[in-house]
């Protein structure tokens, strides 16, 4: 119980650190709207605690299956801080900004080809966008975009490695408990269609969203995407959540084939049974 407690405690405290640090290391911010950071932080915060503490969650997946969890907010982490540098260093700049920055621009520059989601994404400006704009959202999609390829790679790798953990008993009504397998018969056919789902949505996301924005709204305002904040949250979210589906699709699957696996040795075990009877 105090080891979940502390871990609860813990996982709570790098949430809400996530959620301050543009705001602590970009200059810029009102005063108002680091008070609306620090409620939003606090927020986070308890939400974890409360859903790291109870017995079983009611909102956060994959809750007792690492390293899944870890992963995803490791990507966030990563994303977050590496745009942040990016728009720290614009006001001040150091060795580590300048050197973050410069990466950025040069992955931005490489994936700007047309229909990538890095050139969607700087299309999705409105028109009256100046060149430094573009440029600005150019390194930051790219950063993002980057890291989230790099991320999946290494989810992809865990996953047939080392997920589940061997020793541990998967529970997957409390790791999954926003699923419900009794709307159909098989629950192994639910997870396949479900994980199929989130993986189409994990890969047409960044291509669809600067679309649609650019359709409905007829461009992005470039003063509002642009400014520090506003650029580091929206970038981070539109490359995230992507990704954070394509992750759900991929351990849905696995889990398919775990249930699926299990069913067979179960089979055989009770043929072998019958036999021996």
């Amino acid at each position: 119980m105090a080891s979940r407690v502390t871990g609860a405690i813990f996982r709570a405290f790098i949430v809400a650190a996530l959620v301050l640090a543009p705001s602590m290391l970009v200059p810029g911010l009102s005063v108002d709207a680091q008070q609306t950071v620090a409620l939003v932080a606090l927020f986070a915060a308890a939400l974890t605690y409360v859903e790291y503490n109870a017995d079983a969650p009611g909102l956060v997946e994959f809750r007792d299956a690492p390293p899944f969890n870890r992963t995803r907010f490791a990507l966030l982490a990563v994303t977050v801080f590496a745009l942040t540098l990016i728009e720290r260093g614009r006001d001040l700049p150091s060795t580590l900004t300048d050197l973050i920055t410069a990466v950025g621009m040069l992955i931005g520059q490489a994936m700007d080809f047309p229909y990538s989601p890095v050139r969607l994404a700087t299309e999705a400006l409105a028109d009256t966008a100046s060149a430094t704009e573009i440029a600005a959202l150019r390194t930051a999609a790219g950063t993002a975009y980057l890291t989230t390829l790099l991320a999946l790679f290494v989810f992809s790798f865990l996953m047939r490695r080392t997920w589940p953990r061997p020793g541990r008993t998967f529970n997957v009504w409390v790791n999954l408990p926003t699923f419900d397998p009794t709307s159909v018969s098989d629950i192994v056919a639910r997870l396949e269609r479900d994980a199929r789902i989130n993986i189409s949505l994990g890969f047409l996301l960044p291509f669809l969203l600067p679309a649609v924005a650019h359709l409905t709204m007829g461009g992005l305002d470039p003063a509002v995407v642009t400014a520090p904040h506003t650029l580091i949250w929206i970038t981070a979210a539109w490359a995230f959540f992507p990704a954070s589906l394509f992750m759900r699709g991929i351990a849905m699957l696995r889990l398919a084939q775990m249930i699926r696996e299990k069913r067979r040795a179960n089979s055989a075990l009770a043929e072998a049974g019958a036999q021996l009877a």
